[in-house]
């Protein structure tokens, strides 16, 4: 069964600002072999969501260097995964964080943003972690930033990916219920509530 929580804002953030002018050595550091945007971002990401998608191929985990799903390092496939489409499950029938893409005005901190060439090319991957006026505040790795006015990158288009929340998938409660039902056993709390305290 798929329960949904809230994505942490603020976590994702934090995370953003703590790592985005160093390395996380959790995590290898493509810079210079095909860029680290989205690993940095999908970093972020799990920081406000604390879930993966362990599935092969269509998932979005990292397990190390050689066992990763390319949504975890692949901007159009970060994007599918996020928004669910192409070969990507639907948002609400899968595991981990979802969004959807927004207008510039709906964007709130902890989400992210891509960049695309003249050519129609997404590359970039970038996350929000705050306002200055009307400007977006980004971080980002390969070109480390942090704190840095969306407006002063040079880019022809952007999407942006706001996280509505994160999706988990709760462990089969048949036994719970059996023992409510025939008044063995009040179940714990941590089961009860355990989906909340991501």
């Amino acid at each position: 069964m798929i329960a949904t929580t809230s994505y942490n804002r603020a976590r994702a953030v934090e995370y953003a600002q703590r790592w985005a002018l160093s390395r996380n050595p959790l995590f290898y550091d493509f810079t210079g072999g095909g860029g680290n945007c989205t690993n940095f971002v999908s970093q972020a990401v799990l920081a406000g969501s604390l879930v993966m998608n362990p599935m092969e191929t269509f998932g979005w985990y990292y397990r190390n260097v050689s066992d990763r799903a390319p949504a975890w390092t692949g901007v159009r496939e970060f994007y599918e995964f996020m928004v669910g489409i192409g070969d990507f499950s639907p948002k609400n029938t899968r595991i981990g964080p979802f969004a959807t893409e927004v207008g510039r005005e709906r964007v709130e901190i902890g989400d992210v943003v891509q960049l695309a060439n003249s050519s129609g090319v997404f590359y970039h991957s970038l996350l929000v972690t705050g306002f200055r006026g009307r400007d977006i505040l980004i971080a980002a790795q390969s070109n480390d930033a942090l704190n840095r006015p969306l407006s002063t990158y040079n880019y022809a288009t952007a999407r942006f990916l706001h996280v509505e929340g994160v999706n988990l998938e709760l462990e089969d409660r048949e036994e719970v219920f059996s023992a409510l039902l025939n008044g063995l056993e009040i179940p714990p709390a941590d089961v009860i509530f355990r989906v909340t305290e991501v």
